[in-house]
């Protein structure tokens, strides 16, 4: 079984954050930079909530505002679910789609240790189904 840590493990733990201080243009200048599409919010190294180019489109775009005169304190999702490293991919995925998310920060003992896409977990399934046709085709074939 796959868990949240094995995912974190191959593709990284970087994790990009911005403060409920910031501007929202502030954390989309950020996520272009970084070609991500969601931020976690700390402050004072705690996880207080999630940006993402979603809240931008329904909470800036679609209302009017501008991203140069909001903070992300004013739109940021604070409703924030997370992963534990032995967490099974299934289980993540499971809670993602169920709460419509595309991201799930990372906690180990209350401390944030990486984040987790929607694509991290498909991509992780996808491979375990091509090793275990791999070792069903050798077994077909008689290659022990």
């Amino acid at each position: 079984v796959t868990t949240v840590k094995d995912v974190l493990d191959q593709k990284g733990r970087d994790v990009y954050s911005v403060s409920p201080a910031a501007s929202v243009y502030e954390a989309l200048k950020l996520m272009a930079d970084q070609n991500i599409a969601s931020l976690v919010v700390l402050d004072d190294g705690k996880l207080v909530g999630i940006m993402s180019e979603r809240i931008y489109a329904r909470e800036i775009i679609l209302k009017g505002r501008t991203s140069f005169g909001t903070l992300v304190r004013e739109v940021m999702s604070t409703r924030v679910l997370y992963a534990r490293p032995d967490q099974s991919v299934q289980e993540c995925m499971a809670v993602m789609a169920a709460n419509d998310l595309r991201h799930l920060p990372v906690l180990q003992n209350d401390e944030l240790v990486g984040v987790v896409s929607i694509g991290d977990m498909v991509k992780s399934i996808i491979g375990d189904q091509n090793f275990s046709i791999e070792q069903y085709e050798h077994y077909i074939h008689g290659d022990r």
